[in-house]
């Protein structure tokens, strides 16, 4: 009787008033006109009558009219008006190559909140029923959203829309552009734009790509200014338009350039694991300088073809997770992506990039299932992921094909002993310390926290883009040499030994200020790149491949001997935490070792029951499956990989500091390299 809906009882706000709405937002089937006093129905039609600049929402000429295109032009593309939330909005189907229906988005307004989709669709390229007529011209145009696209239409010129810039889906967007030589890209300078320089970034169509500058925001703007004029400016535009690898470049040295004057004093360090372990302890990172320099070099590797992973494993409240977050503040979060959880099939479906960045996951447990930790392992192993699935759409179940491009590492911290196999063999395994001395040093650093220094972090950051933004490419002259002296005594070590080479690399990598480089511009690793990795996983590589046994697992195996030796039968856990002065849990972890390794035996086969440990196997004699630095130097070929501790270093470049005449007499070639340009 009032002529009113139930809509109309509900403020304004929640349906597109004042209020934000998304673009997630979607719109079900077509509202029931707004009826009238006398309660005849209204229609659309009857409401674009009273005049375009009146009408609420968007009509199909009011759109026309801000476009400066005609009427007629937009509805031979399928535009068409709809009413949407009882007022007019413009209706674009997004067609298939053969015009069939893929999606539906409703532009409701000109500016502000201007997009619904349909319920039920899912965001797709735009105008891909005309992608033959970009194929017979050999290019096509990427603009964002559809008023691009119907300019460049109008004006006979093949273009694909793309639904906001941060909805490119390369494994579904990407194959649409094969066999095109050309893609010019306008990139509109706001955040957008932004967006859209990111993923092409990483795109497999970067190198086909041409980057289109305008002197306005977009085509349709440049439209707007003069139609008649816009053929003529088009055409200047593309002719001068950059190769994106071209624009990439110029963008990368001025990146880094702007990172080395933030970070050449510490990039000149000759010791900048030794900087970051002093760094670290300032903040309150008490111990594990070994775990947290291994951390650092990990995460620095991800610039590498073969990123190194690592399991950081101990006790609840260990401090594993601390350490772990304490390193990944040094670094940009460009670096890395963190997680806590993710369920099965988080890793093929999710969209966040992981090409040659660092996966973090606190707690394994948090891989969900073995079949996530599959996925995981085969990124980490082949350095991609193909997933094959099925989709449920109109036409029945299709097949898709989601592919993850890596390569990518993983950083995972977790409270087992030990991991899935699979995955054990793909890691460095690293033991937070869980001793009583460490422990009373993390509670006198807690004591303390209230009078911490800020550390400025913005350098580490800087020397991360300025290792991002450069050569990559790492050799390792002895790597031959290595190779002979390391004893083939495992399966395992065919993994292990490229995990050491990783490192050594990724050291030599951040080190590259001080370190010389070859004709192909490759960084060339030194004798020392060795010295500091072996010294942080010798004894790890040795247990991963049983030739050595921890000392904490000596340890309590030992303590077992001498108990027996005393005349107890059998040793109970209690007797341990007396005699070794440790709390229950640190024992329980060095028992569940000796166990697995075989060195000692429970007898007690009830489970709940207290352990009965007896003397296993007898432990093995350690095994030096890493040469000593010493040994690769008797090569006097070798000789000059190594660092003269006499000669000093050539500085930074952007230094004024001069080489000393002798030492620049002695290799004028690298002299001479290291002088020129700002960045070495």
């Amino acid at each position: 009787a009032l002529g009113i809906e139930v809509a109309d009882l509900f403020d304004d706000k929640r349906r597109g008033g004042e209020g934000p709405i998304t673009n997630r937002d979607r719109a079900s089937a077509q509202p029931r006109p707004k009826s009238n006093a006398s309660g005849s129905a209204r229609s659309s039609t009857e409401s674009t009558s009273e005049g375009a600049s009146d009408t609420p929402g968007l009509t199909l000429a009011k759109y026309a009219e801000a476009k400066a295109l005609p009427v007629d032009y937009l509805k031979t593309w399928g535009l068409s008006e709809f009413t949407f939330d009882c007022k007019p909005a413009l209706r674009i189907p997004y067609l298939a190559v053969g015009s069939t229906e893929l999606a539906v988005r409703f532009r409701i307004a000109l500016q502000g909140d201007r997009f619904r989709w349909k319920s039920g669709s899912k965001p797709c390229l735009y105008g891909l029923h005309r992608l033959p007529e970009a194929q017979e011209a050999g290019h096509v145009v990427l603009v964002e959203g559809e008023s691009d696209c119907h300019t460049l239409w109008f004006h006979g010129i093949p273009a694909l829309g793309i639904p906001g810039a941060t909805n490119w889906r390369e494994e579904r967007d990407a194959k649409f552009l094969d066999g095109l030589d050309t893609i010019y890209v306008v990139i509109e300078p706001d955040r957008g734009g932004d967006a859209v320089r990111k993923w092409l970034s990483r795109s497999a169509i970067r190198n086909r790509v041409k980057q289109v500058t305008l002197s306005t925001k977009d085509p349709s703007a440049l439209h707007l200014e003069s139609p008649q004029e816009f053929g003529r400016r088009w055409q200047v535009a593309c002719m001068t338009a950059l190769p994106w690898t071209a624009v990439e470049a110029e963008a990368s040295a001025e990146e880094r350039n702007e990172a080395w004057e933030k970070c050449s004093r510490l990039a000149g360090k000759a010791d900048i694991l030794e900087e970051f372990a002093s760094a670290l302890s300032a903040i309150g990172v008490v111990g594990e300088r070994r775990a947290a320099k291994l951390l650092y070099l990990a995460v620095t590797s991800r610039l590498l073809d073969r990123p190194v992973s690592v399991a950081v494993k101990g006790p609840s409240s260990g401090g594993k997770s601390f350490v772990v977050d304490s390193t990944l503040r040094f670094f940009p979060s460009s670096a890395f992506y963190a997680l806590t959880a993710m369920s099965e099939r988080a890793m093929a479906y999710s969209t966040e990039p992981l090409v040659h960045r660092q996966l973090v996951i606190y707690e394994a447990a948090g891989m969900a299932s073995d079949f996530a930790t599959y996925l995981i392992r085969t990124l980490l192993s082949e350095g991609r992921l193909r997933y094959e699935t099925v989709e449920k759409t109109k036409d029945g179940l299709v097949p898709r094909v989601i592919e993850r491009e890596g390569p990518t590492g993983l950083i995972v911290t977790t409270t087992s002993h030990r991991l899935h196999p699979e995955n054990e063999t793909r890691m460095v395994s690293l033991t937070i310390t869980d001793t009583s001395n460490q422990t009373a040093a993390v509670i006198c650093a807690l004591a303390r926290e209230s009078n911490r220094p800020e550390i400025d972090v913005a350098p580490w950051h800087a020397l991360q883009t300025w290792l991002a933004t450069g050569p990559v490419r790492v050799t390792i002259p002895f790597a031959d040499q290595l190779a002979k002296l390391v004893p083939p005594v495992a399966v395992r070590l065919r993994r292990d030994f490229k995990t050491v080479l990783s490192l050594v690399r990724a050291h030599a990598l951040l080190h590259q200020a001080s370190r010389r480089k070859d004709e192909q511009g490759q960084v060339i690793a030194t004798i020392d790149d060795y010295a500091q990795v072996r010294d942080l996983v010798a004894d790890l590589v040795a247990e991963g491949v049983d030739q050595t046994v921890k000392p904490e697992i000596r340890e309590v195996v030992d303590a077992v001997s001498r108990l027996i030796a005393r005349g107890n039968v059998e040793v109970r856990q209690s007797e341990l935490v007396t005699v070794l002065k440790l709390d229950k849990s640190a024992i329980s972890r060095r028992v569940a070792g000796a166990l697995n390794g075989g060195f000692l035996k429970n007898l007690e086969d009830r489970k709940g029951r207290p352990a009965r440990l007896v003397l296993g196997d007898e432990m093995p004699a350690d095994v030096e499956v890493l040469p000593a630095p010493i040994a690769l130097l008797s090569d006097a070929e070798l000789r000059s990989c190594a660092i003269d501790p006499g000669d000093k270093p050539a500085p930074p470049s952007g230094s004024n500091e001069e080489l000393d005449q002798d030492d620049a007499s002695a290799d004028e070639n690298f002299a001479s390299e290291s002088s020129r340009g700002k960045v070495p």
